[in-house]
């Protein structure tokens, strides 16, 4: 089941592992102004992103990007990470759903460890500001991303933790 929150409140909600550790640690230096990771998230221009080793199996893709619209976003699964993906400055839109009845329309688990699936009426809408961190297990459905209102520029980290 996805996550909502802020490093502090997923410390509490997710099983304390190494590999949580390193993500929920990075995450809240990531969303401190000030921080190393912080100033380096902001850096990145629009439409780049760069990888962040973290260890044991754990990555940060940090990322610059200007939200899309609805019919711009496509839904998606990760079979071998967990997504933790923080809003370091901007807003968007992310819709959930689960993997029931839905329609893949292309299945790249193998190669890149994501499969894309129609859309869907049945997915709720999270709106994530700044600070908030947002859990996607592999049974969560998301398509992130997407303008909440008109298009803005959002600088996000997503880490991911190997399962």
């Amino acid at each position: 089941m996805a996550l909502w929150g802020t490093p502090d409140t997923l410390r509490s909600q997710l099983i304390s592992t190494e590999r949580f550790q390193i993500a929920l640690d990075y995450l809240a230096r990531a969303l401190t102004a000030g921080s190393d990771e912080h100033t380096r998230i902001n850096a990145v221009p629009a439409g780049e992103a760069c990888q962040v080793e973290l260890g044991d199996g754990v990555f940060a893709i940090e990322q610059a990007y200007d939200t899309k619209l609805l019919g711009q976003g496509r839904f998606e699964a990760h079979e071998r990470h967990i997504d933790l993906q923080a809003i370091v400055s901007g807003r968007e839109l992310i819709r959930v759903t689960g993997l029931e009845n839905l329609e893949i329309t292309e299945n790249a688990f193998e190669e890149r460890d994501v499969c894309f699936f129609a859309d869907t009426p049945q997915a709720s809408d999270w709106r994530m500001n700044s600070g908030e961190v947002a859990v996607f297990f592999p049974t969560d459905v998301h398509m992130p991303s997407l303008a909440d209102g008109e298009s803005g520029r959002v600088q996000k980290t997503v880490v991911k933790v190997a399962v």
